[in-house]
């Protein structure tokens, strides 16, 4: 509100009008200095009014324009008042003389309107410049999130690739630029390979760090291979994920299947920690949801993954998705989505068809990824 120090500008033609008027105004909170042009007042008063008789028609934006103004007339026919009215003045008042108390509560408002007024120019001013600076930094994440991503794919494994007869085929999409999702296929020796299927929860960049993590860890324990630990490998790889994933601290665990193909007795080891859903074994016209259950990856520490072993035909199709599937599968519950997918990967025989089946939409409410691993007939 204005205090005792608040300089008001009076405009009008000199004589006792004028001076009953500045009596008026001058008796409240304000004091006045009376003008008979805007060119005589400082620029540090808080607010003007002005007679219509004292502006001229043409003066009127002008003077809105330098300070809040608060237009005075004896008639409200009068044609001036509208003209200043018209200009952007922010109100006007009949017959001041007999209304003192309006028209100092009218100067009080106007006064506070018009710091608030700037206030929220300031606002607006500042908030654009951020707004500039968000853009600015939005910009340069962007381009770090799509370099990054372009890492990620180099870590991917080929596509469509074929070791001992077995072809991996995948499809890969982030939701954002950088994928929680990952996975590998590799060859151990001469007799078995070695593949798994991740998703790191949550998205973008810390998640996308975790499957940097894992290829670095992967290869570092295909160096450790010895054949007649086979059985376990796949379970002795989720215990070592998961203590590394503790001990960094960054809060992120990943639902994991890792599996080791033996290519000369057609046998698959694997062991799970908490994939969703489980892959589906194909073969011929038999489909099949592999067993097994066991633990999220990097949740828990001292947990034990356990071991599981299926044969498997000359001619399979082993399919893997990510929980990502499920967003874009009809039905309501868990179980009918379950289905609708085992009905459409049964009439689908590459990665592609399946991913045409899907509902996907222009934007991806999570990372999606499929993956099939087939043969053993494959040259």
């Amino acid at each position: 509100m204005a205090n005792a120090r608040t300089l008001i500008g009076l405009l009008d033609t000199p004589g006792a009008s004028r001076d009953a008027l500045a009596r008026l105004i001058g008796s409240g909170r304000f004091a006045v200095l009376a003008a008979t042009s805007a060119d005589a007042l400082p620029d540090d008063v808080a607010l003007v009014v002005a007679h219509v008789r004292a502006v001229e028609r043409g003066d009127w934006a002008a003077l809105a324009a330098r300070w809040p103004t608060i237009v005075i007339s004896e008639t409200r026919l009068d044609g001036d008042l509208l003209q200043a009215v018209d200009a952007g003045l922010v109100d006007y008042l009949v017959e001041p003389e007999g209304h003192g108390d309006i028209l100092r509560r009218l100067i009080e408002r106007s006064i506070e309107h018009h710091r608030l007024s700037q206030e929220h120019a300031r606002d607006r001013q500042r908030l654009a410049e951020l707004n500039e600076s968000l853009e600015t930094h939005l910009a340069m994440l962007r381009l770090d999130q799509q370099a990054g991503w372009q890492i990620q794919r180099k870590l991917l494994p080929a596509s469509p690739m074929t070791l001992h007869g077995v072809r991996a085929d995948y499809w890969l999409a982030p939701s954002l630029y950088l994928s929680g999702d990952f996975l590998d296929f590799q060859r151990c020796d001469a007799r078995y390979s070695f593949f798994y299927f991740v998703d790191v929860s949550g998205h973008g960049a810390s998640s996308a760090f975790v499957t940097v993590l894992l290829k670095y860890l992967s290869n570092r324990w295909l160096t450790q291979w010895r054949s007649q630990e086979a059985e376990t490998f796949p379970a002795r790889c989720l215990t070592e994920l998961n203590r590394e994933l503790l001990e960094t601290g960054i809060g992120k665990h990943a639902t994991v299947f890792a599996g080791v193909l033996d290519h000369e007795q057609h046998y698959l080891h694997y062991s799970l920690g908490a994939q969703m859903p489980m892959p589906f074994l194909q073969a011929g016209h038999e489909i099949s949801v592999l067993s097994g259950e066991g633990p999220p990856v990097g949740l828990f520490p001292h947990v034990e993954f356990p071991t599981y072993g299926c044969s498997l035909p000359e001619r399979f199709r082993l399919w893997l998705c990510s929980d990502g599937i499920l967003e874009c599968l009809e039905g309501d519950t868990l179980d009918q989505r379950l289905k609708a997918l085992k009905h459409r990967i049964a009439s689908c025989t590459s990665v592609d068809a399946l991913k045409d089946e899907l509902v996907l939409g222009d934007e991806l409410p999570d990372d999606l990824t499929m993956m099939t691993l087939s043969g053993f007939d494959h040259a």
